[in-house]
């Protein structure tokens, strides 16, 4: 079973979604985990925009990246260039992996569900190549 770290900066929309699209793939076979190097709340229009396609986030919490460090985790996914630059160093065995997606935190609901299709791409094909 793989431990994968989904990691942006308040955990609060990009890697919550993200957060949802690996937990509803990966199935039983990975431990999904998202964290910010801030936390500033799930926001409610990624709970939103992710319960239009079936997805429940309202249970998601915002956590911070330190409540994760005794975890060895396979990947560390970052999802935005500030958490990237922020990103903690993990152990040697860590992939650490990067993919920028625009926050839509501050914009309307389209650019939410921009966001949610290509993460939802992204979250395919890297499940379907590390798993």
């Amino acid at each position: 079973m793989k431990n994968i770290l989904i990691l942006c900066t308040g955990n609060s929309c990009r890697s919550q979604i993200a957060h949802g699209f690996f937990q509803k793939y990966a199935g039983e076979k990975a431990h999904i985990y998202s964290a910010g190097v801030e936390t500033h709340g799930v926001n409610p229009k990624a709970i939103s925009i992710m319960k239009e396609i079936g997805i429940n986030l309202s249970k998601y919490t915002s956590n911070h990246m330190d409540e994760y460090v005794a975890i060895d985790f396979d990947y560390i996914i970052t999802v935005c260039d500030s958490a990237k630059e922020r990103c903690p160093v993990f152990p040697v065995k860590t992939t650490q992996i990067h993919r920028n997606f625009t926050d839509p935190a501050g914009k309307d609901i389209e650019a939410f569900r921009k966001v949610r299709g290509e993460i939802e791409v992204f979250a395919k094909a890297f499940l379907k190549e590390k798993l």
